[in-house]
């Protein structure tokens, strides 16, 4: 990891302190001091990660489409953004050969008005299936067919329109053996070459990722996909980056190995982006435990400026208000650099000082 200097990290705090100050004080920090600042040319997060040649983005989800103020951020502060869940197989195929891409045309559309980038999010997955596809026993052969087709057909609705895939989400286990999906039980690990090989026939030019938590350190989980991928590219399987979805906790300490990870997956030809970002932690949130995210945050950004594959980094919404943490993680959150009066957090001004 490419840590930064000490003095480096003395302006990450006192970012976060000013950002206090401001908060306490009632000064306006939220979209409508953030608009100002735009008209003075205070560069975004997207701007500053322009000049490296990355992009930074964020999650969203269709229900928050109505919040003005959160779209109003959502739509200045990034240049890329990633469907939580309208491209989903359940959302998508919610009965078989039946599709449904409004969702995700939704989100699409607004990236098209915002001038931003759309991540595919995500063709195969084993979670958020359609009842139908988990509710039956399925042969090989009609099991091929099925995820043929819905591969297939969504990528070909959003040919031209996304820039990237997450073809295969969360393959493994955390000891880097085959997570026992409907699809490795029925069709053996051959599946994630054919749903590469089935994504490149419907869009020849998109970006085709494999896409995990818990990959960001070297070791069983990263050491499978650095095996695989590496099998992949050898047989000519079209693969053209490795998806790490650095779902942090500090409780669990920070993945030290990140840059190294990056680096090696640049070695076998392949891009990276640090793709789903948030960074909990056990509640209440004290100023000690946002400075220590804001470090993180910091050190996220370095890593993947530091390794020219590393092509951009997203953040997973970009707000507590939206965060998806609190419901799966009983007592943690505060995950995210805007809180959930959207006004930016210690970590917002870590990022931009390590954007910088």
């Amino acid at each position: 990891m490419r840590s930064t200097t000490t003095r480096s990290r003395t302006r990450l705090r006192l970012a976060g302190a000013l950002a206090a100050v401001l908060v306490a004080a009632g000064v306006a920090t939220g979209p409508a001091a953030q608009a100002d600042e735009r008209h003075g040319k205070q560069p975004t997060l997207a701007d500053l990660a322009e000049r490296h040649g990355r992009y930074f983005g964020s999650a969203t989800d269709n229900p928050e489409l109505v919040d003005e103020p959160y779209k109003a951020i959502l739509g200045s502060e990034f240049d890329q953004i990633t469907p939580g869940n309208g491209m989903k197989w359940y959302a998508t195929e919610p009965q078989q050969g039946v599709f449904d891409f409004s969702e995700g045309d939704e989100i699409v559309d607004l990236a098209r008005a915002n001038r931003q980038k759309v991540r595919g999010h995500t063709l195969v997955w084993h979670s958020q299936l359609p009842g139908w596809l988990t509710g039956r026993e399925w042969t090989a052969t009609e099991l091929r067919a099925v995820l043929k087709k819905h591969i297939q057909t969504e990528v070909r609705h959003y040919r031209g329109k996304v820039f990237a895939w997450d073809v295969v989400n969360e393959a493994f286990n955390e000891d880097g053996t085959y997570r026992e999906t409907i699809f490795y039980k029925t069709l053996g690990p051959g599946y994630i070459a054919d749903a590469l090989r089935w994504a490149r026939q419907a869009d020849p030019k998109v970006k085709l990722y494999l896409n995990d938590y818990n990959i960001e350190s070297i070791g069983p989980k990263s050491d499978a996909y650095y095996n695989l991928a590496k099998e992949l590219k050898a047989e000519g399987v079209p693969l053209d980056g490795i998806g790490l979805q650095a779902h942090l906790a500090l409780q669990y300490g920070y993945p030290t190995t990140l840059e190294d990870n990056l680096r090696r997956f640049a070695r076998l030809g392949l891009d990276t982006s640090l793709t789903e970002v948030d960074i909990r932690m056990i509640l209440p949130a004290t100023e000690e435990k946002l400075a220590q995210q804001a470090d993180w945050y910091a050190d996220l950004t370095d890593a993947c400026l530091a390794v020219r594959r590393c092509v951009g980094l997203t953040i997973w919404d970009y707000t507590d208000k939206y965060s998806w943490i609190p419901a799966f993680f009983e007592g943690q959150g505060a995950a995210l650099p805007w809180d959930e009066q959207l006004r930016p957090k210690a970590a917002y001004f870590a990022l931009r000082e390590a954007l910088k």
